[in-house]
């Protein structure tokens, strides 16, 4: 159990990571986003089958976590139909 503990905190302390340094295009942090909710099922899905409880949460997170992900690629799609590149500055010029 202690391995899947480290795996968890070392992923999503990666993905915060890369997600903090690349902030200059919109796909690269969309990435890294999904990488560090990917490790957050990973750590809940293990969390919940060792204490052996139901797994209607991880469905509900799931189901957040797909929606979440369209919403970012239809706003990636904006982006690029309107300023034809996909660089986070062009957040500035939406407002």
């Amino acid at each position: 159990m202690l391995s899947y503990k480290v795996i968890f905190i070392v992923s999503s302390l990666m993905g915060v990571l890369s997600f903090s340094l690349n902030r200059k295009h919109m796909l690269a942090m969309l990435l890294s986003l999904e990488f560090v909710v990917v490790s957050l099922f990973m750590g809940l899905f293990v969390l919940l089958a060792f204490f052996n409880w139901e797994f209607y949460f991880v469905l509900v997170f799931l189901t957040v976590s797909v929606c979440e992900g369209a919403l970012g690629l239809s706003l990636l799609v904006l982006l690029m139909r309107s300023y034809g590149n996909d660089y986070s500055r062009s957040f500035t010029l939406l407002w």
